[in-house]
């Protein structure tokens, strides 16, 4: 199937890496849990990859946290992926979900309006007033839908549901059965196997509405945290980038040497030291490899329909400031310090980093 050549947005994982997937599932020959689709090697295979089989690595980042959220989810239990934002928390998600039920769009998208029935079912109401409660009437909720297909269902934010919402998730994934009084006494509906739950939820976000400890008890609790190796994420980024610009038909990609200026800037503003070992004023905005792709991306687009030229370091400085000066008007401040010192020093040996540091002090 070719993916570049579709005009709709982003398609989910399971249409993407269709031909993964099927080549995957024609050779796995190992145990699968009930309900799964691939086993838990398959599965593994699908989300870092397999040269031997033409399977792409779609996860960056902690390859034993990939190994935990496998077994996590072979269980009772469900699986809360938390971390900052931007480090990949729903992606993983997705592929999990892909892989295991072959369907990753069973989701229900956390924030203040989600109501218990987002998670239980809901009603067709022109129908329930013109026949009363029915199957026809009942409209099954993502969660509902999973449980009925021993599929993987997906909670995003958990923690900006109400305290009552995220309630309701306990019965859920302690007794996996939903009752319907309103179909008749007895009536309810229990998950097939393979059912599970996987919900994410932002570190800055945790405090919104604070999960009770028995639901904290219901999930296996892994932490997504940001790329360490800075191979890894040039890499990521240069692909993910790429996939972005194939939408535009364009064969454009980042020199190699502005690209080290994206990374290196995020990760060093990201851990507050440059890689000489100096201190760097960490910025209140988010510095992820996912903000990275959109500067990436940004700067290409820049370089491809405005200005006409090669991309260069100032492309990059011009797209930063969308980034940087987000949460906190300190955070311009600590931008100048690091284009006046870091940027300054880096610009006298690198033709990138001085395009850099020009356009981002002629932006300030």
């Amino acid at each position: 199937m070719d993916v570049t050549a579709d005009t709709s947005q982003k398609q989910p994982a399971e249409l993407r890496y269709e031909a993964e997937l099927a080549r995957l599932r024609e050779g796995d020959q190992d145990p699968k849990p009930a309900g799964w689709a691939l086993s838990p090697r398959a599965v593994r295979r699908f989300i870092l990859g397999d040269k031997a089989l033409e399977v792409g690595r779609k996860f960056y980042g902690d390859d034993p946290l990939v190994d935990r959220c496998i077994v996590a989810l072979m269980g009772h239990q469900g699986l809360m992926l938390v971390g900052e934002p931007g480090t990949a928390k729903s992606l993983l998600s997705e592929l999990l979900a892909a892989a295991i039920s072959g369907n990753s769009r069973l989701v229900v998208q956390g924030s203040a309006g989600v109501i218990e029935d987002h998670l239980r079912y809901g009603w067709n109401y022109a129908l329930l007033l013109a026949e009363g409660p029915s199957e026809r009437a009942l409209i099954p909720s993502p969660v509902l839908t999973a449980m009925q297909g021993g599929q993987i269902a997906r909670i995003e934010e958990l923690t900006r549901c109400a305290p009552e919402v995220q309630d309701a998730m306990i019965s859920l994934l302690s007794e996996k059965t939903v009752a319907m009084p309103e179909l008749g006494a007895g009536r309810e509906v229990r998950a097939e196997r393979g059912f599970n739950v996987i919900a994410t939820a932002n570190l800055r976000d945790l405090g919104v509405n604070e999960m009770s400890s028995a639901l904290k008890r219901r999930f296996n609790f892994e932490t997504v945290a940001p790329i360490a190796d800075a191979a890894f994420e040039k890499e990521l980024i240069a692909r993910q980038v790429g996939e972005r610009m194939a939408e535009y038909d364009l064969k454009a990609d980042l020199p190699e040497d502005v690209l080290d200026v994206v990374v290196s800037v995020f990760r060093d503003l990201r851990t507050g030291r440059a890689e000489d070992g100096a201190v760097v004023a960490q910025p209140k905005s988010v510095m992820s490899t996912a903000e990275a792709v959109n500067v990436a991306h940004g700067a290409l687009l820049d370089a491809s329909y405005l200005s006409g030229d090669a991309p260069t370091g100032a492309h990059v400085a011009r797209q930063l400031r969308g980034v940087v000066f987000k949460d906190d008007a300190d955070d311009a401040r600590k931008l100048r310090a690091y284009v006046d010192t870091i940027a300054r020093a880096r610009g006298r040996k690198s033709r990138a980093w001085a395009a850099f540091h020009k356009a981002a002090k002629d932006d300030d």
